[in-house]
């Protein structure tokens, strides 16, 4: 008899955008072993969508092992037979993860989609088990999926192509390398076209995390989301190639540490805010300089006395604020009302180059 895992609901869905870190911090493949169960983990990686052989899923095996999965395992159905037969599907009854490799998206829709495969990793997600994917791996997990399209920022009629997902992500059409390929406009037209489904679009090195209704951004890059509820649209009569209208969408770009509710559309919390107790040390800096402001307004004191107090408290200011920043924990706080959305200055990482689109993701 299969092991099962023992889960409270449904596992956490991994939709990323491709190219993620493989080398240095793997900051996504990190937390996709973490919600899989870390040290007990039981990953099947799936390499159906890529051209490539076993060398896929040698790299993923050697990659999850290394960052403290307890087993790997890979499993590659190439067609409907193979995904029907119960020696391709029974590792998927014992897996706490599921990872869905890039390649070519429409072959794993056309071969996983509507097949006992299809079903068994569904099963897994509503047990418990993490399910994710990278660039192909990310669309299927949608109910419909980009099988294939062209690149361009401007949206226009018959740009892309829909195949069935496997429903994992209700009400959303999910894209991927959005930014690096320049994608803006594909996903555009079909909300046009289809205004009840949110457009995701996942950056590369970058991870859109479902739990229940709520969506996290994970990695390097954003998520950018496209809600159509009030969007007026020619998608009805717009010929061929043409342009499309696209009025009124509301647009979110999600960096990392954001978070989104699917359901409401709406941003429920970013960034994170140091604790109570580093807050009142920051308070306490601002008051010292403030007593100084006070004692340069009195009279019979030296300029040069002045000058090293406020170096002085200059110095004390800048080693609190250093210490609070190095120590700030990585939850997000929820927004409450009125509240602004704001993060110190940083440098942005330097983007990949951009690849030519094609039909592979």
């Amino acid at each position: 008899m299969s092991q099962q895992v023992v889960s409270s609901g449904p596992g956490a869905l991994f939709a990323i955008g491709g190219a993620e870190d493989k080398l240095k911090k793997r900051t996504v493949l990190q937390e996709f072993v973490e919600a899989a169960g870390g040290p007990k983990a039981r990953i099947v990686v799936v390499p159906t969508a890529s051209a490539l052989g076993p060398d896929v899923t040698d790299v993923y095996s050697a990659l999850f092992s290394a960052l403290g999965a307890a087993s790997v395992v890979g499993v590659r159905p190439e067609n409907r037979e193979d995904a029907d037969d119960p020696a391709f599907i029974e590792p998927l009854d014992e897996a706490t993860g599921i990872f869905m490799t890039g390649g070519n998206q429409l072959k794993l829709s056309g071969v996983v989609t509507g097949t006992a495969f299809g079903r068994a990793v569904t099963a897994a997600h509503r047990r418990g088990a993490a399910v994710g994917g990278t660039s192909a791996g990310a669309s299927i997990l949608a109910e419909h999926m980009i099988a294939f399209g062209r690149s361009g920022a401007t949206p226009r009629q018959r740009m892309s192509q829909l195949a069935g997902g496997l429903g994992l992500v209700q009400g959303a059409i999910v894209d991927q390398h959005f930014a690096q390929r320049n994608r803006y406009g594909r996903l555009l037209s079909l909300v046009a076209q289809s205004p009840g489904l949110l457009g995701i679009g996942v950056d590369e090195d970058t991870a859109a995390v479902v739990r229940g209704t709520h969506l996290e951004v994970v990695g390097r890059g954003a998520v950018t989301i496209f809600d159509g509820s009030r969007i007026t649209s020619n998608a009805h009569f717009a010929k061929r190639s043409e342009a499309m209208l696209a009025s009124g969408v509301v647009l979110h770009v999600l960096p990392a540490t954001a978070t989104f509710d699917l359901r409401d559309r709406v941003l429920l919390s970013y960034g994170s805010q140091p604790p109570a107790e580093e807050l009142a040390e920051i308070e306490a800096a601002e008051a010292d300089l403030r007593k100084l402001a006070r004692d340069i307004a009195a009279e019979g004191v030296s300029p040069r006395y002045y000058a090293e107090q406020k170096r002085r408290a200059g110095k004390r200011v800048a080693r609190r604020v250093s210490s609070a920043a190095e120590s700030r924990p990585e939850a997000t706080e929820p927004l409450s009302a009125g509240a602004e959305l704001s993060r110190p200055d940083t440098k942005p990482a330097a983007e990949p180059a951009t690849q030519p689109d094609s039909g592979t993701s």
